[in-house]
């Protein structure tokens, strides 16, 4: 007897337990019998997925209760009725059963980041207690179905990250409890449903990343209780809404990349007292940037590269929680110290990170204000104006750049007094200027440089052999300067190296070893006064695709990796001329698989 108490103590002891596990699936109280209806359709959406690598559907089977299998949670109130059938990120592949349309109960269907392909079942529109529907992360095909606006209770539809195709539903309207609709980076065509604007209800929209055309409905601007409206990479064209910049609750307006035109609003920051990102870059927006902006207090990110004129107005100033503000590519101008005097206000935005001006109508000074702005600064560019004079050495209390973009402006004077002072830098981009003066062999010191153009200036003397110390670097562009002595052996210990250019200089001496350059694929060092044999050891880099050396006083033969089969016959060429005691060999060898031409570009402004 003693025996039997105390094992129906351990029992009891193990109640709660059972209890709290079966709780924990949904389970609730549980019909021995379940449901015929869910356990077809379940049982025929396992027979739907064709690979199953991380076994999350070995529990479906009928020895356990289909309230227990995985990603399988039922109803508390119904007796063994699905209500939940989440596998996320399970990878499964296969199509989607349509007899999932049969679950009558199921409130939420999430198969998102799976491989699932086919099209999506038009008999999930049956779903009318369906409020979430997430299939994002698939490579499911075909239209949307229109079906699909039936599901009356859906708060929340994505199919965001798929292969779809074809128009949004006309219907979507109908969805009148919709609250987050995602459909960004699919193939979507035809233009925005305007009964969008209907569904009072909604509160995030993700657009972005298909091919939608046409104008962007005006109904938009009747929803008061939007937060995100994403709308860029389309096709859309027209004259953004007025009544968008209305929305006192919208936190992100992002519609980069189309077609649209006309100026924003003079009160754009009047009534947004909740927007912290405002992109619109890459469209064709014309007019000022308006003063009011400045009055959109929680404003993170700006980015209006467009067709805009006149000046950059201080008032941004008083964006302090401003990081990223992108105005490149617009005719913004800046010529005295009256429109520069914007400079000086960003210094109050002491959280910015980001500050891109490239491609504007700057000109002049560059003012010494450009070192009073923020401590957080990480990107500085302003490439493609026609900025002059020297550098501000106050350019140096930006301790934290880890990009500088100077580029193709007239720029002048040496480099040093500065640039020794950005130790965090990583990418440097002084090229199509006119500085002077020697290489610093400080930049050896700026140990995570891993992009340096500094080609198409005036610099003088030899190259710092300190650059071998770079051990991160993989762009490296000195042509078009006046470069002279040898190149430093050190420069081509550098195994990160994929690209470099020397060429147009007047260097003198051996090609040193090349053979620890495993992964270069460009090599330039053409139209200067090398001399010497060219090196056998060019043949071990076996990611070389293009080599330029002609225009040098060079000698002896072409590796044997470069006569064997799959290279350019025609281009092995070497064309032999009397040259007192040297024999000139101009060569250029450009292997057939090469999927890149010379003159490519390698960044934004620069040629490499």
């Amino acid at each position: 007897m003693g025996g039997v108490k105390q094992d129906m103590e351990e029992l009891h002891k193990l109640i709660p337990w059972v209890i709290i596990l079966l709780l924990s699936y949904g389970a609730g109280s549980i019909s021995c019998d379940g449901n015929d209806t869910d356990l077809a359709s379940l049982l025929d959406f396992k027979r739907a997925i064709s690979n199953d690598p991380m076994e999350a559907l070995s529990s479906w089977n009928t020895t356990v209760h289909l309230c227990l299998w995985e990603g399988i949670a039922c109803s508390l109130t119904q007796p063994g009725r699905v209500v939940n059938l989440n596998l996320i990120g399970r990878d499964l592949a296969g199509q989607i059963s349509p007899s999932v349309g049969n679950m009558s109960y199921l409130v939420s269907l999430n198969l998102s980041a799976n491989k699932l392909s086919g099209q999506i079942p038009p008999l999930l529109g049956n779903l009318h207690k369906l409020k979430i529907l997430d299939l994002r992360e698939n490579a499911l095909q075909g239209n949307i179905p229109d079906a699909l606006t039936n599901c009356s209770s859906l708060m929340a539809l994505d199919l965001s990250r798929n292969l779809l195709v074809g128009e949004i539903p006309r219907k979507v309207g109908l969805l009148s409890v919709l609250s987050y609709l995602r459909l960004n980076g699919n193939g979507l065509t035809g233009t925005i449903p305007p009964g969008l604007g209907n569904i009072t209800t909604l509160q995030n929209i993700f657009l972005h990343g298909n091919q939608l055309h046409g104008s962007i409905p005006e109904e938009l601007g009747k929803l008061p209780n939007m937060l995100n409206l994403l709308l860029g990479e389309n096709r859309l064209s027209g004259r953004i809404p007025e009544a968008l910049f209305n929305i006192s609750s919208l936190q992100q307006l992002a519609m980069a990349m189309n077609m649209l035109h006309g100026p924003l609003p003079s009160g754009t920051g009047d009534f947004l007292p909740n927007l912290t990102q405002l992109l619109l870059s890459s469209n064709m927006l014309e007019g000022q940037i308006p003063d009011s902006l400045g009055n959109a207090s929680e404003l993170q990110r700006i980015a209006l590269g467009n067709e805009l004129t006149g000046q950059i107005p201080t008032s941004l100033g008083k964006l302090r929680k401003l990081r990223i503000l992108n105005l490149q590519n617009n005719k913004l101008e800046a010529k005295d110290s009256q429109s520069w005097e914007f400079l000086d206000a960003l210094g109050n935005c002491t959280l910015l990170e980001g500050l891109s001006l490239k491609g504007t109508l700057l000109q002049g000074v560059l003012p010494d204000s450009v070192g009073n702005l923020s401590s957080n600064l990480d990107t500085l560019l302003f490439g493609s104006n026609m900025l002059y004079g020297l550098v501000p050495p106050s350019i140096g209390n930006l301790h934290g750049l880890t990009k500088l973009g100077l580029e193709l402006n007239t720029f002048s004077g040496p480099i040093d007094g500065w640039i020794e002072n950005l130790v965090p830098l990583e990418e440097l981009y002084i090229g199509g200027n006119n500085f002077t003066g020697h290489i610093p062999g400080s930049i050896g010191n700026i140990s995570k440089l891993s992009k340096l153009f500094l080609e198409w200036n005036l610099f003088s003397g030899p190259i710092p052999s300190s650059l071998g110390n770079l051990s991160q670097l993989s762009l490296l562009d000195l042509g078009h300067n006046n470069l002279q002595g040898g190149i430093p052996k050190e420069v081509f210990t550098v195994a990160t190296l994929v690209r470099c250019r020397l060429s147009h200089n007047n260097l003198e001496g051996q090609i040193p070893y090349v053979a620890n350059l495993k992964q270069l694929n460009y090599l330039d060092v053409s139209s200067n006064k090398l001399s010497g044999q060219i090196p056998l050891t060019l043949g071990t880099c076996q990611q070389l695709q293009i080599i330029r050396m002609d225009q040098n006083f060079l000698g002896g033969s072409i590796p044997v990796k470069y006569q064997q089969k799959g290279y350019s016959k025609t281009l092995q060429e070497f064309l032999l001329k009397a040259t007192g005691s040297f024999v000139a060999v101009y060569w250029t060898y450009i292997c057939l698989n090469a999927p890149k031409l010379l003159g490519e570009e390698l960044h934004g402004d620069t040629i490499l």
